[in-house]
């Protein structure tokens, strides 16, 4: 370990967040072991990217046999894994998105959809000069995505890099922080509206699209009302604004569907995915409606690396093993009874704001107190340092850096979840302020 830290602090860049103290040696399943031979129930994938669990065998088989065929030829050619990913998609994508560009990652995916919207929005005659997106939002950190990014603590003393014109950002539908005494049916409506509210009256030139999570992840796990997602789909319909919907961290099954958006209904004009969808390898996708399609012209976009016939590879192999495995039905079973068992343990502690999520994507927001809602960034990290002693890796966030990430493999089972619990409740019990 002491080798690779020392390596590490000499030859790599200081700009990565502060790290477990842990070096990788080798990763299985829901299984990671460190360079001691200690093994770890990995509850964050990777930052919600091995979905299929670390080096599925079947993914391991494609890549291996791609690289037996051919492993870059660019996009200037014709490839048949590029094409048959694409078709893949098209199969479980919501009916409206089913043309498909590949990147290399989830920024570099919204921000070639970002600039789509943009084309289209010229293409229909306007200037397309505005981007809507939501306080507590996360797209990446590139330069046009970390400006969509609506937190200010990744964008920290940075000059004028993440500040791209035109970048309107509006209050979230975090009914826990901001439901200012209204239902949460009501606040749903409330939050949608007061996008529209933005768009015809407070700004002054046309909106190209408006981007959205459909579970905010960075942002601490914020699930919407339900009226919140078909409200502000009807309100970009009537005005003829292209919705984004950012399934970066919410697809390929992570919340029980597909896709998150499919919990409410909404069909995106276009889709951003990455993460999960490679198996563990770099890709991202676009997908996009054929409206938004006949925009485009060639030339219009390209990335030498987008369509590595290596990751489409893998990603046909995840796409197969979700299906043939039944990943979305056991991520929506194994996620009810976790999140369950987590709302008993939040009932009876009082550190404990608000448990939330949808299938295996759950996040715990630490407050001081119940009534103060304050946030407890001190026990979030504790409980986070506390859980890797016990053998479990977690992840912590939130716009506040207050909520508990829960992201397991979605090949876990209720025994899993069951060990996970309890353990939880009695690290959360032993710690004190």
């Amino acid at each position: 370990m002491f080798r690779v830290k020392e390596l590490d602090s000499m030859y790599l860049i200081n700009c990565i967040p502060k790290r477990d103290d842990l070096v990788i040696r080798k990763a299985s399943g829901i299984w990671v072991e460190d360079d001691s031979g200690r093994k770890y129930i990995d509850f964050f994938s990777g930052i919600a990217v091995n979905n299929v669990g670390h080096l599925h065998p079947k993914v391991v088989k494609a890549v291996k046999e791609q690289l037996d065929r051919y492993a870059h030829i660019s996009m200037l050619y014709y490839s048949d894994v590029v094409v048959e990913l694409a078709a893949k998609l098209a199969e479980v994508s919501p009916s409206r998105v089913k043309k498909s560009f590949f990147c290399n990652s989830g920024a570099e995916a919204v921000e070639g959809a970002i600039k789509f919207a943009k084309k289209y929005a010229v293409h229909k005659g306007r200037s397309g000069s505005i981007t809507i997106s939501l306080w507590g939002s996360f797209h990446g950190r590139t330069a046009l995505a970390l400006s969509i990014t609506g937190q200010k603590k990744y964008k920290a003393r940075l000059g004028n890099f993440a500040s791209y014109p035109g970048v309107v950002h509006v209050i979230p539908p975090y009914y826990y922080r901001f439901g200012r005494g209204m239902s949460e049916k009501d606040f749903g409506v409330w939050a949608a509206d007061h996008i529209a509210d933005i768009i015809d009256h407070y700004e002054a030139g046309d909106v190209a699209t408006v981007i959205v999570e459909p579970i905010l992840g960075e942002g601490g796990i914020i699930v919407p009302p339900d009226t919140y997602l078909p409200r502000l789909r009807k309100i970009t319909e009537e005005r003829n604004i292209p919705l984004i919907v950012d399934e970066v961290q919410t697809g390929l099954g992570r919340t029980g569907k597909f896709f998150a958006c499919e919990h409410w209904g909404v069909e995106p004009d276009i889709m951003t995915l990455a993460k999960a969808l490679g198996g563990g390898l770099p890709i991202g996708a676009i997908m996009v409606s054929d409206e938004i399609s006949q925009a485009m012209e060639p030339g219009d976009h390209f990335s030498t690396f987008g369509g590595n016939p290596i990751s489409c590879s893998a990603a046909i192999a995840v796409l197969e093993i979700i299906r043939e495995e039944k990943l979305v039905e056991n991520s929506l079973l194994v996620g009810d009874y976790l999140l369950n068992g987590l709302k008993e343990i939040e009932e009876e502690q009082e550190k404990i704001g608000e448990v939330r999520g949808k299938g295996l994507m759950i996040g715990i927001e630490f407050v001081e107190d119940k009534y103060s809602k304050k946030p407890n960034v001190k026990i979030a990290q504790q409980v986070k340092d506390e859980m890797l002693k016990n053998g479990y890796i977690l992840g912590v966030g939130g716009i506040y850096k207050n909520v508990l990430r829960i992201q397991p493999p979605l090949t876990i089972n209720k025994e899993d979840a069951e060990r996970f619990i309890q353990t939880l409740s009695k690290v959360i019990k032993s710690i004190r302020d």
